[in-house]
C-alpha cells in the first residue's frame, strides 16, 4: 500500500452500523472500505480532470482563433 495519512471522521450511526455490517460481510476492516470508497470519489471529482476528446483534434496552428472568421465564412450557404 502506499504511504497512507490518518484522519478521523465522523459519520451518522446508523451510516456506521451500515458501514461495520458491510465490512462484516465482506471479511473486510471498515477502515478499508472507506479508503476504496473516498478513492473512487476523489478519482471521478478530482480537480483540472479532463476529457480525453479534448485536444483530440489538435491541429498544430495557434492562428485559429484569429482566423475564425475567414474560416467560418460562407458555412450555412447553399453551393
Amino acid at each position: 500500500m502506499a504511504s497512507t495519512t490518518k484522519t478521523t471522521i465522523y459519520l451518522d450511526a446508523s451510516d456506521y452500523r451500515r458501514l461495520q455490517a458491510i465490512a462484516r460481510s465482506e471479511g473486510r476492516p471498515a477502515a478499508e472500505l472507506v479508503r476504496e470508497a473516498v478513492s473512487a470519489y476523489v478519482s471521478r471529482l478530482r480537480p483540472g480532470a479532463r476529457p480525453a476528446s479534448i485536444g483530440a483534434g489538435h491541429s498544430g496552428r495557434g492562428d485559429l482563433s484569429e482566423r475564425a472568421e475567414e474560416l467560418l465564412a460562407g458555412l450555412g450557404r447553399e453551393a
